[in-house]
């Protein structure tokens, strides 16, 4: 009888602890994907003015627990070889806890504006070309006179893997076209990463153009948030950071992700969707896009009222 209840014992507290060493195993390995893509953003050589009367949230000195909205900027980065790439995708996410939502929207590669540190008047994707996360974020500022709180990079090639691992993604598509070796028909689909690369990535063929490709590239952000937003279980989230390992960068810390998790992962119900109006344009043959006072004015209210 000893025998057999110290065996129960055992048996018990293997029960107990198996799962507890699990938990620590797994908290572990999250930790070090999410240190892995971290990457602090460098101090800006040239500082743009913002008018603006929410204080920029400094580097050291940001907490998610915190209600007050923020601002993330999302940048698709093509790699190439000897060659710092482009950031062909540029998304501004506005995240408001106390509304419940979050507000997205392109800000067009081909945008002409100052880019700040640099100097010159150019395409607003180019500026990372020129000075990396640093210059983009700064241009992006200047551009909408609003303080970026995060930036998350992604590396495009390693965009596909990222949504696999999610199981998919369902975006709402406009119009019926081909690309990549795949066709998409009018309607709700539902996309693997190889699909949601092609599908984002289309132009020459809609009728909108770089403005189509964009509603589009929010479409898949829409899709990859709401499956983000509705992880239920440590494994999916595991296996998501083992994925985005060496294909994201971002200056969100692990203590922060794990107060988004926490503090707002549930109150974010509902995301919206807005477009930057303006017009092509060739200047000196180059070809831009174009926002007026006017445009840049109304879009700058909306981000601004929405942040309130």
């Amino acid at each position: 009888m000893k025998m057999r209840r110290k065996w129960l014992l055992w048996l018990l507290a293997l029960l107990i602890l198996l799962p507890s060493a699990y938990i620590l195993y797994t908290y572990q390995s999250i930790k070090s994907t999410a240190d892995q893509i971290y990457e602090e953003r460098k101090p800006t050589p040239v500082v743009p003015t913002i008018v603006y009367d929410r204080k920029p949230i400094q580097v050291g000195d940001r907490n998610m627990k915190d209600p007050d909205p923020f601002t993330i900027l999302v940048l698709g980065v093509d790699q190439r070889p000897h060659d710092s790439g482009r950031s062909d995708v540029m998304i501004l996410m506005a995240v408001n806890p106390s509304k419940g939502s979050m507000l997205l929207f392109n800000i067009p590669r081909d945008t002409r504006t100052d880019i700040i540190g640099h100097g010159t008047v150019d395409k607003i994707n180019h500026a990372y070309a020129f000075g990396g996360i640093e210059m983009s974020v700064s241009s992006v500022e200047n551009f909408l006179q609003i303080p970026i709180d995060y930036y998350i990079k992604v590396d495009m090639e390693g965009f596909s893997s990222i949504i696999d691992s999610l199981g998919g993604v369902t975006v709402d598509n406009k119009m019926r076209f081909e690309y990549g070796g795949y066709t998409f028909d009018p309607g709700v689909l539902n996309l693997n990463g190889d699909e949601a690369l092609s599908f984002s990535r289309m132009r020459f063929e809609d009728p909108k153009g770089d403005l189509g490709r964009n509603s589009r590239q929010r479409e898949v952000l829409k899709g990859i948030l709401n499956k983000v937003l509705r992880i239920s279980t440590v494994f999916k989230l595991e296996s998501l950071l083992d994925n985005i390992g060496s294909s994201v960068k971002t200056d969100i810390s692990f203590e922060e992700m794990k107060l988004f998790v926490t503090e707002h992962r549930q109150k974010l119900q509902k995301i919206e969707q807005v477009e930057i109006a303006g017009h092509g344009q060739r200047i000196d043959g180059i070809w831009y896009y174009i926002v007026g006072d006017k445009e840049r004015e109304e879009i700058i209210s909306t981000l601004r009222t929405y942040m309130e």
